[in-house]
């Protein structure tokens, strides 16, 4: 059964806070309830956390929270405790859902995802491949990527059109690049893969010159995809 696959995957302790993203029908809350762990709802449908809220009245351990998740601050949720993060991820926001949680990195013991399958694949991507990309890097700038096993479609009712994965993210402690400034890295990383189709002499036009980019050995006529994690740190780090 792919709940308790995913539960057992997450290996949920008693002495645990777990945040779950969009807990919908409690198909992955009742198992993680049932292990005695703190868990925390996270659901936009008011008609779902109703009935959320009245399955869950006897487990005083367990917190319905009603609300978009990309306006909910997690330290709040978990009351700046380290807390593990769980959920099937909307796929139409499930990137912007994932920026909007690694603010919240050094909090995260892990997080466990179900995701598109071509989502999963992106944050896991090496370089150079097309599947590289800004989020690629943000997610492993942040955290070890482990893609852990594959959904498939028939798992469903109804059968949806795409694969899903189960990915596993653990928050370095230490980063694995040291950058000057994680603001100007993001906005390097944005502009480089915004035309991902051009050489660094254009994409980054505004934002280093040639010269500058070939100061710490890199060829401009590459495009970004061609780029490890290294180097977008040390092109960020000229920006300083």
């Amino acid at each position: 059964m792919v709940i308790q696959r995913i539960v057992d995957s997450i290996a949920p302790r008693p002495d645990d806070l777990f945040i779950e993203i969009g807990a919908g029908w409690a198909a992955l809350s009742k198992p993680l309830a049932a292990t005695g762990v703190e868990l925390h709802l996270v659901e936009i449908d008011r008609d779902l956390a109703d009935r959320l809220a009245a399955q869950f009245r006897s487990h005083p351990s367990v917190q319905v929270h009603v609300g978009d998740v990309l306006k909910m601050d997690f330290a709040d949720i978990s009351g700046k405790r380290p807390f593990r993060l769980a959920g099937n991820l909307p796929y139409n926001i499930s990137t912007p859902l994932l920026f909007h949680a690694l603010k919240w990195s050094e909090l995260i013991i892990d997080m466990h995802f179900m995701l598109q399958s071509e989502v999963v694949n992106r944050m896991a991507a090496s370089p150079p491949s097309k599947a590289w990309g800004r989020l690629s890097i943000m997610c492993q700038y942040h955290c070890e990527v482990l893609p852990l096993f594959t959904v498939q479609a028939e798992s469903f009712s109804p059968v949806p059109k795409v694969q899903s994965g189960i990915v596993k993210l653990i928050p370095h402690r230490e980063p694995p690049v040291q950058i000057i400034s994680k603001e100007a890295f993001d906005r390097l990383v944005t502009q480089a893969f915004s035309m991902r189709r051009k050489t660094l002499r254009n994409s980054l036009r505004g934002l280093l010159d040639v010269s500058l980019i070939e100061s710490v050995g890199i060829d401009p006529g590459l495009r970004a995809e061609a780029l490890g994690l290294e180097q977008f740190a040390a092109l960020a780090n000229l920006m300083e």
